[in-house]
């Protein structure tokens, strides 16, 4: 009986990990075909990953993020949508589920920081080496960081928003509908 329970569950997340793979390659698709809502549809698909996190654990946003990548990097025509979700928006959710366990909120700010920089730098270098227009660090360059972090902690404000409203309404939609 306990065999067929956990069977029964590995089933479950399985299931809800591809149909939260799915609809993240949507809504990646979507974004490399409209150019006007590319960072936000971007950002959207990584919330599939959350949902995956928050459904079935770790393990299984990990997965929704690798297999999402892999296949948006196959049928998405423009790849700016599924680069921004493989060098941050999609393995994002993962990171900050590991750093909000940690529980010091300067410290889960700073690691945000940290990982949301490296990954800006990374972003940077790759379009500017493909465009072939590495500029140097100048006054430019900084202020974009500097507004870059400040987006980013206002993303990260509510993306934990939408988190606690996929927890509260959307999930336990998914829990009595198990029952």
């Amino acid at each position: 009986m306990v065999e067929h329970l956990n069977m029964n569950k590995k089933t479950r997340n399985l299931s809800l990990a591809a149909l939260f793979t799915a609809l993240a390659v949507i809504s990646l698709y979507i974004a490399g075909t409209w150019p006007t809502g590319q960072l936000g549809l971007t950002a959207v698909a990584s919330l599939f990953v959350t949902a995956a996190i928050i459904e079935s654990g770790i393990i299984y946003g990990v997965y929704v993020y690798i297999v999402s990548s892999a296949m948006s990097m196959l049928i998405v025509p423009n790849r700016l949508a599924p680069v921004l979700f493989i060098l941050f928006f999609g393995f994002y959710p993962v990171i900050k589920s590991l750093i909000e366990q940690l529980g010091q909120k300067v410290l889960q700010i700073l690691l945000k920081l940290l990982v949301f920089n490296i990954s800006f730098f990374i972003i940077y270098y790759i379009f500017s080496e493909l465009v072939n227009a590495l500029v140097s660090f100048d006054l430019n360059i900084i202020i974009i960081f500097l507004i870059g972090n400040i987006v980013f902690l206002l993303f990260d404000y509510g993306y934990t928003k939408l988190i606690w409203f996929y927890i509260n309404r959307i999930s336990n939609l998914i829990k009595k509908g198990n029952e």
